[in-house]
């Protein structure tokens, strides 16, 4: 046997094996395990811009800890607590009501005998005035002043945002684009409310300390609804300040045109002066006795001087702050005109106060709801670039 014959047995051995033949005792061959789907290759969300877009709306799904507002407002709380405007403008609220509570006080202590066992005396305090100075009344003083606040706290929201170049940076972080504008109204709005609650907390104690008066539970409860009616008066303010701060680029600018809205609408004086005015050449009263005429035209003046915001919140304050008055309207004919005047004086509950008040407290709603949103949509609609 030659040596080439083990190899080419070997070979045929194994050309058997791979043609599946062989002899009846050889092991079966195991076949081999079926092939696994090969999973595709992870995308680059950098080389897929599809993937990249929508890996940037999961993020943006994603829920967050606390809503946007609360987070931009919390800031801009703490940026207002911190500023050195806020302590300006508390100091002027503080005085000016410190000026005519000093008075009422004085009222007060000189009337002591006659104003014993007398309804609402701790009330007097907020809208007691001199006989000659009617307009030297502590809500008159905090219904000039509070506006004034939600216009400083507002004109430079947006705009400075805008100047400085922070308005970019915070719409790119993962928050809604309206969190912005809302959380900057809750910061003010909350910041305002502060000051006034502290403000008529020192009042309060001024007059149960100083002057021993305790206030009953109606008369608290009267001062927590004059209250909230300030808030909502300083809210409009705020909500149009935002509104200037969103609708023009400078800062000045809105700052100029809000003072000078409040200089001839919210000051007593010269705001009663201007809607006279007005309503003197739309409805000229006519000389002569009282008569039908006479009243329609004086409805009709009344009618002009309540389309300001400040008229509004200065009837619904007198009506929450004197039990005493039962009306907020002009007579509208001669029979109305006498039974009012014969009208014996007697002592709202506070339920039927708010009944006189509510026509005012929804209109200063419905223009705060008005303002902000206009405020809102102009914001949302505006164009913001680094």
């Amino acid at each position: 046997m030659s040596a080439e014959q083990p190899v080419r047995r070997g070979i045929a051995r194994k050309s058997i094996r791979r043609s599946g033949g062989g002899s009846p005792d050889a092991p079966e061959s195991t076949p081999p395990p079926p092939a696994r789907p090969s999973s595709p290759p992870p995308t680059d969300p950098a080389a897929d811009p599809a993937a990249r877009l929508d890996e940037i709306h999961e993020r943006d799904r994603r829920p967050l800890g606390r809503p946007g507002w609360t987070i931009i407002a919390g800031k801009e709380f703490t940026d207002y607590l911190l500023s050195v405007r806020f302590y300006i403008l508390l100091a002027m609220l503080g005085i000016a009501a410190a000026i005519p509570l000093l008075f009422a006080a004085g009222l007060i202590r000189d009337l002591a005998e006659d104003a014993s066992g007398a309804q609402a005396v701790f009330l007097a305090l907020f809208h007691l005035a001199p006989r000659d100075l009617g307009l030297l009344r502590v809500d008159v003083f905090v219904g000039t002043i509070a506006p004034l606040l939600g216009v400083a706290f507002a004109f430079d929201a947006v705009n400075g945002e805008r100047a400085g170049g922070t308005l970019p940076r915070l719409l790119s972080q993962p928050i809604h684009r309206d969190d912005v504008i809302n959380g900057k109204f809750a910061a003010g709005l909350a910041a305002i409310s502060m000051v006034l609650i502290a403000v008529v907390t020192i009042i309060a104690a001024i007059g149960l300390l100083r002057l021993g008066i305790v206030p009953a539970g109606a008369e608290v409860l009267r001062l927590v609804a004059w209250l909230g009616l300030t808030i909502l008066y300083v809210g409009l303010w705020l909500a149009f300040g935002l509104l200037l701060s969103v609708l023009l680029r400078s800062a000045a600018a809105a700052a100029l045109i809000g003072l000078g809205v409040w200089f001839f609408i919210a000051v007593p004086i010269f705001g009663r002066l201007v809607v006279n005015l007005i309503a003197g050449i739309v409805a000229p009263l006519p000389a002569g006795v009282v008569d039908r005429q006479y009243l329609e035209a004086l409805q009709l003046q009344h009618f002009i001087t309540r389309l300001m915001p400040s008229t509004l919140y200065q009837e619904a304050s007198i009506v929450l702050l004197d039990p005493s008055a039962t009306s907020v309207s002009t007579p509208a004919t001669i029979g109305q005109a006498i039974a009012a005047s014969e009208q014996i004086g007697s002592i709202l509950s506070l339920d039927q106060s708010l009944l006189l008040v509510w026509p005012h407290v929804v209109a200063l709603l419905a223009l705060t709801v008005v303002c902000f949103a206009g405020a809102y949509i102009a914001f949302m609609r505006q164009e913001v670039r680094a």
